[in-house]
């Protein structure tokens, strides 16, 4: 696929070859996969505007260098029934409400993009952007027409799936509590397809992070514009279900794709000593809260967990930002410099050893330098990328972008 072919408007900030100062920033930085808890501007704990818990603010933004952020709708796997449905839509729902608060709350530090000419636009502005996600479709509650309520809200993108098989396709990692079997060759079902055939006509591009590879073999024949996978890791480097085997990197590249690198802590490094401890801290703290399970929305927050956690990184070190270089750079030589992109999963388990929260996107900058990458390159890893993609779904849509 050639170089850049759906640039337009965008060809001169994105085609940005000057010469940097060690730091300088880059055109444009996009975080593609954020996420946002249930109570979100709701609680002043969680009101973005101000310090908070959270791994991802507008002061943490600011500080860091953090230009653009996709906030994801994000529901939890359940029943593939009503009632099920029911609470996926209603959980979505409030999200999405949530940002919209962000933007109405702040609208002189950060503004709602929904077409890469707006991200552009807001960063010469001076202005933080908001991009919206879904990870799940789940949370369409079954419902095609739901597709077009989505895009009217704003999200551009649709992760097909999650922990656990759904309507839509199979998972990377079947949930036995759902009855998933253990093994499966199935890849996209009929309602799936349909989505797919939509998005594609709204100009949502399509996410298959967290899909089965039997899924995604499916969009990547089925799609008629490039796809992505907003928070990904490199299977040859870390066995991880959830990570990306070459093939796969190759064969999204060759529709024109973009893969985007996830500093997320098991994607990067297999550490069972750590994932026991985890485990056994978060039945803890659910037993002091009173609950049966434990709700990373409820639970994360509570001092118990926060200092368990600051325990359990000393004895299980987190991945580095080496590790992550690393799988930055084994997509890069397998998919290309022009398909492979930045992301953190903050505030959905993200977070390692010198990028822990959005202050600190700076030195991911610094590391890709450290590491040989060119000016050019980075501005292409940091947001070149997701932008030429997200244009060129655009411009495969039937319905005008919003």
């Amino acid at each position: 696929m050639k170089l850049w072919p759906y640039l337009g408007a965008l060809a001169p900030l994105l085609l940005w070859t000057g010469t940097a100062t060690a730091g300088e920033d880059p055109p444009v930085t996009i975080d593609t996969h954020v996420d946002i808890p249930l109570a979100y501007m709701h609680e002043p704990r969680f009101d973005a505007g101000h310090d908070t818990p959270l791994q991802v603010d507008l002061g943490k933004m600011e500080r860091g260098g953090l230009n653009a952020a996709f906030f994801v709708i994000y529901v939890e796997q359940g029943p593939l029934n009503a009632k099920g449905y029911a609470k996926a839509v209603a959980q979505a729902r409030r999200k999405y409400e949530d940002i919209h608060l962000l933007v109405q709350r702040y609208p002189r530090r950060i503004k709602l993009a929904t077409t890469p000419e707006q991200v552009l636009a807001n960063r010469k502005a001076g202005v933080l952007s908001a991009m919206i996600g879904i990870e799940n479709g789940y949370s369409l509650g079954h419902d095609l027409k739901n597709m077009d309520w989505v895009f009217a809200q704003g999200a551009r993108y649709i992760g097909l799936t999650h922990v656990g098989h759904n309507d839509l396709c199979t998972s990377s990692m079947p949930t036995a509590e759902l009855g998933d079997p253990p093994l499966s060759d199935a890849g996209l079902s009929a309602f799936g397809k349909q989505v797919v055939e939509r998005a594609n006509r709204l100009g949502i591009m399509v996410d298959v992070s967290h899909s089965s590879d039997a899924c995604v073999r499916d969009v990547l024949a089925l799609s008629k514009a490039p796809v992505i996978a907003s928070h990904s890791g490199a299977h040859a480097l870390v066995n991880h279900p959830r990570n990306l085997p070459d093939d796969l990197l190759r064969a999204i590249a060759a529709k024109g794709g973009v893969v985007q690198a996830v500093a997320y802590k098991g994607f990067l490094k297999l550490d069972p000593g750590r994932e026991l401890a985890e485990k056994a801290l978060q039945a803890q703290v659910a037993k002091q809260a009173g609950d049966k399970q434990y709700d990373s929305e409820k639970h994360d927050f509570l001092p118990a967990y926060v200092q368990g956690m600051a325990r359990i990184d000393k004895a299980f070190p987190l991945p580095t930002l080496d590790d992550y270089l690393a799988q930055i750079r084994h997509m890069v030589d397998v998919a290309g410099i022009d398909h492979v992109g930045i992301a953190s999963d903050f505030d959905g388990g993200g977070g390692i050893d010198g990028w822990r929260d959005a202050s600190q996107t700076r030195n991911v900058t610094a590391a890709l330098r450290k590491a040989g990458f060119s000016d050019a390159d980075i501005a292409k890893l940091w947001g070149g990328n997701l932008l030429r993609v997200w244009k060129a779904v655009e411009q495969t849509a039937d319905a005008p972008a919003r």
